[in-house]
């Protein structure tokens, strides 16, 4: 039987009921009987639109993603500058994960490795959100905000790499531990490795000179001793030849 048209307020209410339930029991515990029964519909209402529950678990990260990438691409071009425009990205993915922890486990436990999800509409939309990030990192280098030479494929892999590998821990901690927010730090980790000398970055340093011979530097990163070199001693006075000193 030719399966409907995957939209619509049905097929959304199905793809709600099914991440929750996927969620919850994870998805090899889950049946289609469970994710019929939190969306209140039948099980033959399912399997009109969706053949298979793997079909369904493919189906749940194409209207996710698609969501996000849509609105990514309209707020990006008022944005000024390829850093504040990654920034944006990572903290969508951040805000993504964190604020809906079904999903992000889903997609690292479930999705992140499965061979035929790869050849889903849904992994044309998780790299298309892919595609939105390396465009950005792209721009910083045309731009000359970024160093040349520098691999954008590489720097995307860095970036989302290390988000996916914090959260993937989290989900394997069962969500105790409290995930505090890492962007900024990876950012400015990074944008240390990638931007062009001289462009994009400022520094504050303190210099605290104290009576014993050192100086105490502060900047943005942890504070380093310096030693300034010792006055040169004073030279004791020699009397003149025939001269007695008074000493």
């Amino acid at each position: 039987m030719e399966k409907k048209p995957k939209s619509g307020a049905k097929v959304q209410t199905i793809i709600d009921a099914a991440l929750k339930v996927f969620g919850e029991k994870g998805y090899y515990d889950a049946t289609i009987s469970d994710v019929a029964r939190r969306a209140k519909v039948s099980e033959a209402t399912i399997y009109e639109y969706f053949g298979s529950k793997e079909d369904l678990l493919f189906a749940i990260p194409r209207e996710i993603t698609q969501t996000s990438v849509d609105f990514l691409h309209a707020v990006l071009p008022f944005m000024n500058g390829a850093k504040n425009k990654i920034r944006a990205i990572m903290y969508g993915y951040f805000n993504l994960y964190k604020e809906n922890p079904e999903y992000s486990a889903l997609v690292l436990l479930n999705l992140k490795h499965n061979r035929k999800f790869m050849e889903t509409e849904g992994y044309a939309v998780v790299r298309q959100a892919g595609g939105v990030l390396l465009e950005a990192i792209d721009e910083g280098i045309e731009n000359g905000e970024f160093r040349t030479g520098i691999d954008p494929r590489l720097v995307r892999s860095i970036l989302l790499g290390t988000l996916e590998h914090v959260f993937f821990r989290w989900h394997l901690l069962e969500r105790k531990e409290e995930l505090s927010e890492f962007v900024d730090p990876l950012m400015d980790l990074l944008m240390n490795g990638v931007e062009k000398d001289g462009i994009g970055r400022s520094l504050q340093i303190n210099i605290n000179l104290g009576g014993d011979g050192t100086a105490t530097v502060e900047t943005g990163k942890p504070q380093a001793i310096v030693t300034s070199p010792s006055p040169p001693a004073s030279k004791p006075e020699v009397a003149p030849p025939g001269k007695r000193s008074t000493g």
